[in-house]
């Protein structure tokens, strides 16, 4: 349990940086980042469920870099602060991936 809240935060953290970087992708303040994490990891799993493990963030394709972006970008429909345009959601897909593939979050 105690794993998975700080797997969140740290999220949320990336997503806040990110943010600051990447033109097109903007989210204003810490909570709303977290709930962005929350709700990407939801969308994310459902993908998974949707597609197969191929969608998956882990798979690390050209298939799951846009499934990726299409969850940021479906994303900011559930959080409040959250806006994002295509470009943007690809560009956060591509660093969020190379910061995951630098410091992943599960063990492989």
């Amino acid at each position: 349990m105690v794993r998975t809240v700080i797997r969140f935060i740290i999220s949320a953290i990336v997503l806040l940086v990110v943010s600051l970087f990447i033109p097109g992708f903007e989210i204003v303040g810490f909570f709303n980042a977290l709930i962005a994490a929350v709700v990407i990891a939801a969308l994310g799993y459902l993908a998974q469920l949707a597609f197969g493990k191929d969608a998956s963030p882990q798979s690390r394709g050209i298939v799951s870099f846009i499934v990726a972006a299409l969850v940021i970008y479906i994303a900011q429909w559930f959080v409040p602060t959250m806006r994002v345009n295509i470009w943007g959601a690809a560009l956060a897909a591509l660093v969020i991936g190379l910061v995951d593939a630098l410091v992943p979050t599960t063990i492989r």
